[in-house]
């Protein structure tokens, strides 16, 4: 398994890169996410691969973030009819954090509208991957659309900082309350 490279850029295009590592040049087939995040041709790059041998060929996938590896390798390894190049097409489409949140509140109408990925996929991959983002991405999901509010953020500093509970929620009217005030000034 080559796990990364770490060499020098000598060309990107959207779709792959090649790195020269120590005089060997390796041909990388990338998704757009990480080809945003590639240097300029001639500097230095550390790019994570995933190696899918084939029969007919051995194919390097390289990646700028451990994320985006991971995701391909759940995508490619546990779900039926998805290969390399649809998981390309799932990164090059939608970030990591959407496509979890998409499948943790099973939207198959925004993974349909990736290029080649069609209805009855979209669902495949909402049935076979909801359980293993499992609670990490639901919460990272919930999380991005229900930030905490300044005084729970506040109550919650105080918890962590040992004050206690009793005093935390003592402390939520007096900053609605000063929040208000605030507001009135306005």
């Amino acid at each position: 398994m080559i796990t990364f490279l770490h060499g020098k850029l000598v060309n990107a295009l959207p779709t792959q890169a090649i790195i020269d590592v120590a005089g060997v040049g390796y041909e990388v087939f990338i998704p757009l996410s990480s080809y945003d995040k590639l240097p300029a041709a001639g500097q230095d790059i550390r790019m994570l691969t995933h190696l899918h041998v084939r029969e007919d060929a051995h194919v390097l996938y390289g990646f700028m973030t451990a994320a985006e590896r991971d995701l391909f390798r759940l995508l490619v390894n546990n779900v039926s009819g998805i290969g390399p190049k649809l998981a390309l097409a799932v990164l090059s489409g939608m970030s990591v954090s959407i496509f979890k949140a998409a499948v943790v509140n099973s939207d198959v109408a925004s993974l349909s509208k990736i290029s080649g990925l069609g209805k009855k996929t979209a669902e495949r991959i909402v049935l076979e991957l909801k359980d293993k983002l499992g609670v990490a991405a639901a919460w990272e999901a919930a999380s991005a659309t229900h930030a905490p509010t300044p005084e729970q953020e506040q109550a919650i500093n105080w918890v962590w900082l040992r004050l206690g509970k009793r005093q935390a929620r003592r402390t939520r009217p007096r900053l609605s309350r000063n929040k208000q005030m605030k507001r009135c000034w306005r």
